[in-house]
């Protein structure tokens, strides 16, 4: 039986490889290999647990290279996943200059409901898969496990439960592009940058208007509600309708790393919200700069959102938007 041996990165199937190995010197006969197919799994993702956002897992299933071959892997949820989940049927392995390589191992996975599958076409013995579930709406605010299993040639069968992992009661967008003078419109509920015209259509969610003035010293780049006093929207004729006062908390190196997407950060999430207290802040935020982020209210009490700035232009990185510009990414609350 021809083995293939990975270097795996993680000291989790290294305990599973030394274990079948330490049972194969020790028990050279078929009845030493009754429990010999054995498994682990942990959770590699890290923060709260979003709607849209993968779940990333590793499972490992190794047996007595004597003993056996690993047939098939599956994992199953308690709530079917969003499209986009499945389960590798390749292994990795680092090489020098610490690149991942993968090494197929099975046929592409079936994911059918909750269930995600793949049936090996390598005789291994050893294998560690990882798994992406991406949470889908129906998981919001409720709790998931997960019940990895694999079977083996020997006729063994092994499970590893993992969870329950509650899904935040949050709802992100990202990159939206808010442009001064015309996109410039912020609705927390519909996650959306609106133009007049959809403002005045939708003036009960208008949270918050996006404006560039250079003219203005220390205004530049600023988001304002609709309510605030008629000088922090210089030049502003606001839509029919639109009057929604929004209380404003500024922060400076929140980097949520959902939203900002950079290597290092903080996760924003549903206890921070929580714990917000909007109490004396301003309606009106002004002089933003890439990086920094707004807490903001909702005026009916529905929403509590962090809007991350992730560029604006002019500035010192503007990922190529438009002049006199915003791109935003969002993540919201839902208080009642």
């Amino acid at each position: 039986m021809k083995l293939h041996t990975f270097l795996y990165s993680t000291c989790m199937l290294a305990m599973i490889l030394a274990l079948s190995c330490s049972e194969a010197a020790d028990n050279p006969g078929p009845e030493g290999y009754e429990n010999g197919l054995k498994n682990d799994c942990f959770k590699r993702s890290l923060g709260p647990n979003v709607v849209g956002i993968d779940m990333n897992f590793v499972y490992a299933m190794a047996l007595p290279r004597q003993a056996g071959k690993i047939l098939s892997a599956k994992v199953e949820a308690s709530i079917p996943g969003a499209d986009g989940t499945f389960l590798e049927h390749r292994s990795f392995y680092t090489d020098a200059s610490g690149a991942d390589i993968p090494v197929i191992v099975a046929n592409p996975c079936v994911t059918t409901g909750a269930k995600s599958e793949v049936t090996f076409t390598t005789d291994t013995c050893a294998a560690s898969l990882r798994y992406f579930y991406k949470v889908p709406a129906e998981a919001k605010g409720k709790s998931i496990e997960f019940n990895f299993s694999a079977t083996a040639s020997n006729g063994q069968t092994v499970n590893y439960k993992l969870g329950p992992y509650t899904v935040s009661n949050v709802d992100m967008a990202l990159d939206l592009l808010a442009t001064d003078g015309d996109k410039c419109y912020i609705s927390v509920a519909d996650l959306a940058v609106y133009n007049a015209t959809e403002a005045a259509a939708n003036s009960a969610k208008i949270d918050l208007v996006y404006l560039y003035r250079s003219s203005i010293a220390s205004f530049a780049h600023a988001l304002v509600a609709p309510a605030a006093d008629a000088g922090y929207l210089p030049g502003i004729s606001l839509p029919a309708g639109v009057s929604n006062n929004s209380p404003i908390r500024r922060v400076y190196q929140v980097r949520d790393k959902h939203l900002a997407r950079l290597q290092y950060g903080v996760y924003v999430d549903d206890a921070d919200f929580v714990a917000l207290d909007f109490s004396g802040m301003p309606n009106f935020s002004l002089n933003l700069m890439n990086e920094y982020g707004i807490f903001v209210e909702t005026q009916d009490g529905k929403y509590r959102a962090y809007l991350y700035i992730n560029a604006v232009n002019p500035g010192t990185s503007n990922s190529g938007i438009p002049a006199n510009s915003m791109k935003i990414s969002i993540k919201r609350y839902t208080v009642k």
